[in-house]
Parts: structure tokens; C-alpha cells; sequence
């Protein structure tokens, strides 16, 4: 090894991405590690890390062509000792002056003086903040100003941040492609209207709320009752799109991003309150390059008086006619009880039109008890899924196991809480050998010695899930604390 040219050397190292397996190849030889110390791009410090000063600067010394890191205190307690604070942060900008991608998840000792500090590493490019509860809008802002080419920007649990002057400079003067903000409870859907000619440059954003968000609307400050609103606002260039856990009307709030947008090729609408069928099919007629959609529903009480899902057939039939490139679907259904079919707006017959017309590749189904044998019978025939995950799908049995077995494509297959599917329907997939991996988690009649053989991989488990995590929601959201 100590032969070989450092460019070979550099290009073996950079194929070894696993960080354990980097630390002892530096143990082989003083060459290796300085190499390896030339080379590294990115890192991650967390509990265990020594975080006073001195460490931190013979650390980020070593490494000084990092351009990529993340501190990180998941699951922090007292007894790990200090967390890296505001001198930290100083320190890791003096000496990577390359950092372009910066993430601080659960680093309850940065505030807002530890972000003014970023003021140095002009090449930050992403900031992702995940539960930051010292860092306040002033801290936000100062990056906004200081950080002209930054283009990502991730807000997620931060509960200090209510004023949105950031977000207005942004708009105004930023370059921002990428917004993310869930569970920050002082920013509300209606303060992103503030984003302005932001909009346009935004190639994905996301909006989360958690907890039970739809027994409680906050009002739109702004909206006056009669006032003609309409928002000249253009987001043409916004591709990923995600909505979830939010109540909107049609006077305020996000709703009128789906009146707006025309090149989305990935679309997440979950527990959308407020959703109007007729926006919905203009959207679907407009972006003709959407690949993904994720549509989580819940029934309300709709326009027609009927106690149903917001969407119907006649939202698929456009998705149907409009999307010639859709590859991966999701249809999940929540609070919807199976003695009442007519709680979901699809139908079986709309479900399976989609997935014939289109080239799906990767389909989940969650809580559609309306979808039973016959629907698998459907699916047995189309030309092109690969992956499909069953979920809360209680009419389907071993029957449609036995039909599903015959799809072409089919390669990859997930069991939840599919409670009439048993052992017997699991030796028709065993048969049929052609599973590249089976997951079945929940399914009360399927034995662990029932998934064997069933396909080259295979993950079982009898643990039943929780509500929230079988249909995607954070109904009971843990309000933390800082430490």
C-alpha cells in the first residue's frame, strides 16, 4: 500500500463509505491517514465526541477539505457529557472553509449567536436544523443575510422561531430551491405568503403540522370577509411538492400553491383539510410530468352533503388519461370504516383503472378495504409493478396472494396488518419463486415458519403498529423540551 500513487490511494478511499471502516484504515499506516484526512468530504460528530475547543479544532484541522457535516445529539442525556455549543460552531467555520452542507439535529446549546458564525463560510449552499430550540428568527435572518448562496434550507421542530423577516428576505433577495418546514409552530401557512417572489425559484418545498391539527383552524390575520383575494404568486418551476397535516380554505392559506403549479412531478397531499376535487382534477390536467403521488386521505363531511374522502373516481380517471409517465402510487385511507365503503371516494374499478392505464411501478394500498380478491386479480395482470405494499387491507385473503403471484414484474412484496391473509397464501407466493424480498409485519395468521421461502429476502415480525405509524400521522406529537 505505501507504494501505490497517492491519486490511486485517494480513489480507493473514496469508494470505502462506511465511517468505521475509514477510522481503521487509518490505523494502517501514517500515509493512509493523512490521505484519508486529505480526501474526506464529510462527517458526522455526535455523543462521545469531545467538544471542547482544542478537540474541536485538532478535529476540523485534520479534515480540511470537508465541505459536508453533521452534528448530531439524538437520544443526548446529561450523562454523555457537553454538547458542541456556539464556540464550536466558530470553530468549525474558521477551519472548513469549504463546508457548503450543514446539519443540526437536537443541539440544544447553539442559539442564534452560534449561527451568526456561518457568516464565514461563504460557500454554505444547505442548512437543516431538526429541533434547534435556542435558535430564535434572528438567528435564521442573520444566515439569510450573510449566507447569500444558500439554496436549502430544512426547519424542522424548531419551537423559538415565530417572526418570518427571513422569510421575506429570502424571497426577495435569496436563491432558495428547497424549503422544508414541519412542527414549527410559530410559522403558519399563511406567513409563507410572505415567501413572495421566492416562489419562483423553489423547485420543492414541504409543510408539516403534527398533533390534531384539524379541531383547531387559525385564522388568517390578513383576511378581510368579502375582500376579492387572489395571489400573484408564480411557482413554475416548483417540482416536489408535499402538504401535510394542514387545514386550508379557498380564500387563504396554501391551497393556492394547487392552483399555481405546472411542472410537479412529485406530489404529497397528506390529511389535507380542505381539499376541492374540482382544483384537484385542474392540477392533475396541468402537470402532465408528475412520476409520484402520495394521496393520504381522511372522510369528511364534503360539498355534496356525503361523508367521504375529498377525492373521487373522477380524480383517478384524469390521473389516468393525464399522467403517462406515473410510476409510483400511494392511496391511504384513515378513520374509514370498513362497514361503510362509501367513506372512501374511490372505487375498486377507479383504483384498478389507474394502475392499468399508467406504468406503475411501486403501488401501496393503506386501509382500502374496498380493494378485495378481485382487485388482486386486476393488479395479476399489470405489465409493469415491481413493487407493491399491502396495508390494513383487510379484504384481501389468500386468493388474491394466489392471484398476485401471477404478476409478471413483481419482485418485491410488503405485508401489514393484513389480517385474512394465512400461511396458505403465503406457500401460492413460495411457489410462484419469484419474490426478491417479502416483508410481513402485523399479520396475525401469518406464521414466521409460513414466510420461508417465500422469497431471496425475507424480514417477519409479529409486532402490531401503533395508528400513527400505520397511517403515516403524528396525531399524539411530543412536545419536547430543551435539555
Amino acid at each position: 500500500m505505501e507504494d501505490l500513487p497517492e491519486p490511486l490511494l485517494a480513489d480507493i478511499i473514496k469508494r470505502i463509505t462506511v465511517s468505521s471502516d475509514l477510522n481503521s484504515l487509518c490505523l494502517v499506516s501514517k500515509r493512509l491517514c493523512a490521505v484519508e484526512a486529505e480526501h474526506r468530504g464529510a462527517i458526522r460528530v455526535g455523543c462521545g465526541v469531545d467538544p471542547t475547543t482544542e478537540a474541536l479544532t485538532s478535529l476540523f484541522s485534520r479534515f480540511s477539505n470537508l465541505w459536508k457535516v453533521e452534528i448530531n445529539y439524538s437520544g443526548w442525556t446529561p450523562s454523555h457529557g457537553d454538547q458542541v455549543n456556539n464556540q464550536g460552531i466558530l470553530v468549525l467555520s474558521h477551519h472548513c472553509p469549504l463546508l457548503s452542507d450543514l446539519t443540526l439535529s437536537f443541539c440544544a446549546h447553539i442559539d442564534d449567536a452560534g449561527l451568526s458564525y456561518l457568516a464565514y463560510c461563504k460557500k454554505l449552499r444547505s442548512l437543516r436544523l431538526s429541533f434547534a430550540p435556542a435558535i430564535t428568527s434572528t438567528g435564521i435572518f442573520r444566515v439569510a443575510v450573510s449566507c447569500c448562496h444558500l439554496s436549502v434550507l430544512h426547519l424542522v421542530d424548531c419551537i423559538a422561531i415565530e417572526s418570518v423577516e427571513w422569510l421575506d428576505y429570502l424571497g426577495r433577495y435569496g436563491s432558495l430551491g428547497e424549503l422544508v418546514l414541519k412542527d414549527c409552530d410559530g410559522i403558519s401557512q399563511y406567513d409563507l405568503l410572505k415567501f413572495g417572489p421566492g416562489w419562483r425559484k423553489l423547485q420543492r418545498f414541504e409543510f408539516e403540522i403534527n398533533g390534531t391539527y384539524w379541531l383547531s383552524q387559525r385564522p388568517d390575520p390578513s383576511y378581510v370577509v368579502g375582500y376579492p383575494y387572489s395571489y400573484d404568486i408564480c411557482c413554475d418551476n416548483l417540482k416536489d411538492l408535499r402538504l401535510a397535516h394542514i387545514v386550508t380554505k379557498p380564500e387563504i392559506g396554501l391551497r393556492f400553491l394547487l392552483g399555481k403549479c405546472k411542472a410537479l412531478e412529485t406530489l404529497y397531499l397528506e390529511y389535507v383539510i380542505g381539499l376541492n376535487e374540482d382544483e384537484m382534477i385542474a392540477l392533475f390536467q396541468r402537470c402532465c410530468n408528475l412520476k409520484t403521488i402520495s394521496l393520504r386521505l381522511m372522510p369528511l363531511r364534503c360539498e355534496d352533503h356525503w361523508f367521504r374522502t375529498a377525492l373521487t373516481d373522477d380524480s383517478l380517471e384524469v390521473l389516468a388519461l393525464s399522467f403517462p409517465m406515473l410510476q409510483v402510487v400511494e392511496l391511504t385511507f384513515t378513520f374509514c370504516e370498513p362497514s361503510y365503503p362509501t367513506e372512501i371516494g374511490f372505487t375498486q374499478k377507479g383504483i384498478l383503472t389507474l394502475i392499468q392505464s399508467c406504468p406503475i411501478r411501486a403501488l401501496v394500498l393503506n386501509g382500502a378495504s374496498i380493494f378485495d380478491d378481485e382487485g388482486m386479480k386486476g393488479l395479476s395482470s399489470t405489465k409493469f409493478l415491481e413493487k407493491l405494499d399491502l396495508v390494513d387491507c383487510c379484504s384481501i385473503s389468500d386468493a388474491g396472494m394466489y392471484l398476485i403471484a401471477q404478476a409478471p414484474c413483481l419482485s418485491h412484496l410488503t405485508l401489514r396488518e393484513c389480517s385474512s391473509v394465512t400461511d396458505d397464501g403465503l406457500a401460492a407466493l413460495a411457489r410462484s419463486q419469484k419474490l426478491e424480498s417479502l416483508t410481513v409485519i402485523g399479520c396475525r395468521w401469518i406464521s414466521e415458519e409460513g414466510v420461508q421461502g417465500a422469497a431471496k429476502s425475507v424480514c417477519y415480525s409479529l409486532e402490531t403498529e401503533s395508528h400513527d405509524s400505520l397511517k403515516g400521522m403524528n396525531v399524539y406529537r411530543k412536545i419536547r423540551q430543551s435539555p
